[in-house]
């Protein structure tokens, strides 16, 4: 009787894939090149009913990894979707890492990757999450006082200060600014590389990312970081492994 060969799980599958693109390309299969900075997340309060998160409705202060990055990466200021990564440091648990990627700041748009030539712009979290019986999507929008990011990753290394305003909203509701990335040294070359984030684990407990590509980026980033040798909370502007 022939052996009964059992196919591989999709989730396999896809890690394995991730894996091995990774490996072979010898850094991050998903937006390899950018920037990444230390930096302070500040929480003012949610204006109008609490979310519910604890992190996102209480006011506080939060030492940062931030991280500005090309998805494919296209030429110099070429149109590509652009990333924004955000890891806040909490004093105790995980930290929460925040992944938003260029899109439009509409209900229907926020939900949507769009490629842009500049890094000043509205940056959403696409999928949704949930909090309690709350659906909620989160963005960095573009601070109106703040320096322009520019076109490139030059450009947003050389920038004073720049700063970006966390906002949440519903499906249908309008963008309701909570807080503020501050942007501050940049990190070199080595810690970038070091840096990797999951943004299905490492959230604040009463936040899940949901939506039909969860899967997909759970199993992707996780071949992925493999790939590459790092674990899920691997360096920060702490200077250690988090």
């Amino acid at each position: 009787m022939p052996p009964t060969i059992t196919p591989p799980r999709p989730a396999d599958l896809v890690e394995r894939t991730a894996r091995a693109l990774a490996r072979l390309r010898r850094g991050r299969l998903l937006h390899p090149a950018g920037r990444s900075f230390a930096g302070e997340v500040v929480v003012w309060d949610t204006p109008g009913p609490p979310t519910g998160v604890r992190l996102l409705d209480l006011p506080d202060r939060y030492p940062a990894t931030i991280r500005l990055s090309k998805g494919t990466p296209t030429p110099g200021s070429w149109p590509d979707v652009l990333g924004l990564a955000v890891r806040v440091h909490r004093p105790t648990g995980r930290p929460f890492d925040l992944l938003v990627s260029s899109s439009a700041a509409a209900p229907v748009l926020r939900q949507l990757p769009l490629p842009r030539r500049r890094f000043a712009g509205t940056y959403s979290s696409i999928m949704s999450y949930r909090a309690g019986r709350r659906r909620l999507w989160l963005a960095a929008l573009a601070d109106p006082d703040a320096p322009d990011l520019g076109r490139d990753l030059a450009s947003v290394a050389r920038a004073d200060a720049p700063r970006l305003v966390l906002a949440v909203a519903s499906a249908t509701g309008s963008w309701r600014p909570f807080g503020q990335v501050i942007l501050g040294d940049q990190l070199d070359a080595r810690e970038d590389a070091a840096l990797a984030f999951d943004p299905v684990g490492n959230l604040p407990e009463e936040l899940r990312l949901v939506g039909p590509l969860r899967w997909l980026r759970q199993h992707s980033y996780r071949g992925s970081r493999r790939g590459r040798g790092a674990g899920a909370q691997s360096g920060g502007s702490m200077g250690v492994t988090v």
